[in-house]
């Protein structure tokens, strides 16, 4: 039977979530640094511009989605662990095991491996009808299992004889057939000698029974509080990574703006003749005067007043023996006397 399409997420979920959360951690800094480092070399335009955009933080939420999707996937395998401890401690007899459908089974015997030391690996090739169903691990060795859910019939030798050509074509150390019946003569007679181990319901039970009985402890990658310290320890160092970006793009020293010069561009009209103006004398600055006060004259006296006729007449009788047209002239009048000054 052919391997079933499993997705990234799957894939994740599988492994020990340990694995899952520092696989995120690390796609969370390749996808925050990486693809700025990787692609800032580059002479493609294209390209540079990527890396424009990592060094400025735009694939930041992307690297936090990738590291939220990892942390689930963690969850999923760490659920995925507890169920199985309790599908083990569960089994109470094989009227347990007949009840359960052959996925379960499956994980039924993965845990009973697991429990015995084995790094498990659940490869997705078998299924209701056949197939490797459980690659073990342990010492450097490999070993592979079959597991065979038939309520109601046995194992034939066909089934061994097509794992033993896997056991060789694998180079694995040996092969585990594991049923919830039994097997029939023909294939306990063939794998007899060989590095083929085949193991029936009973058998199974009692190596449950066994694995309950020690009554082991729950390890820290069964307990709540490690995996819950564990992922916010992850998104702890992840949001100090983004911060410390963020900080130094705000303290890194920005180019100036340089304004963009527009396109030359060949005039067809005639230049103008520039106008030369005459200078100007530069207009010397104003004093500030301050406006004059006149005051008036003080009022004459009459001694004063008729000295001033008498000078008058004087002046008068001068200027009429000097200028002939003056001589038929009447005399003039005496000019009256200037009005006092008020204040």
């Amino acid at each position: 039977m052919g391997k079933r399409k499993e997705g990234g997420f799957e894939l994740v979920a599988a492994m020990p979530w340990p694995a899952g959360l520092a696989l995120g951690l690390v796609t969370f800094v390749g996808v925050q640094y990486g693809i700025g480092w990787l692609l800032a070399s580059s002479s493609n335009p294209i390209l540079s511009g990527l890396a424009k955009l990592a060094s400025s933080g735009f694939y930041t939420p992307l690297a936090w989605l990738a590291l939220i999707i990892f942390c689930i996937a963690a969850l999923a395998s760490f659920l995925r662990r507890r169920k199985r401890r309790h599908l083990l401690e569960s089994q109470t007899g094989m009227d347990s095991l007949r009840s359960m459908d052959w996925r379960t089974f499956e994980r039924l015997v993965g845990e009973a491996f697991r429990r015995q030391g084995y790094a498990v690996e659940e490869t997705g090739q078998g299924g209701a009808d056949g197939g490797i169903d459980l690659v073990l691990r342990k010492d450097g060795q490999t070993t592979l299992v079959q597991c065979k859910q038939w309520r109601s019939q046995r194992v034939g030798v066909q089934v061994v004889r097509e794992m033993y050509g896997v056991l060789v074509d694998r180079g694995a150390v040996a092969v585990k057939i594991v049923a919830l019946g039994d097997f029939t003569t023909e294939a306990a007679a063939f794998a007899r000698g060989k590095r083929i181990e085949l193991v029936d319901g009973r058998t199974l039970l009692a190596t449950v029974k066994t694995i309950q009985a020690k009554k082991e402890p729950e390890g820290a990658q069964e307990q709540p509080v490690y995996f819950v310290v564990s992922v916010l320890a992850c998104l702890l160092i992840a949001f100090v990574l983004s911060t410390r970006q963020q900080a130094q793009l705000a303290n890194a020293p920005r180019a100036p703006s340089v304004p963009a010069q527009p396109p030359f561009q060949r005039s067809t009209a005639t230049p103008s003749i520039p106008v030369i103006q005459p200078a100007t004398a530069p207009t010397p600055p104003t004093a500030s005067t301050k406006p004059e006060v006149y005051k008036a004259d003080s009022p004459m006296s009459d001694d004063e007043l008729r000295e001033w006729e008498k000078r008058n007449r004087e002046a008068m009788k001068i200027l009429e023996k000097t200028t002939p047209e003056l001589e038929t002239a009447p005399a003039p009048a005496p000019a009256p006397a200037p009005a006092p000054a008020t204040y």
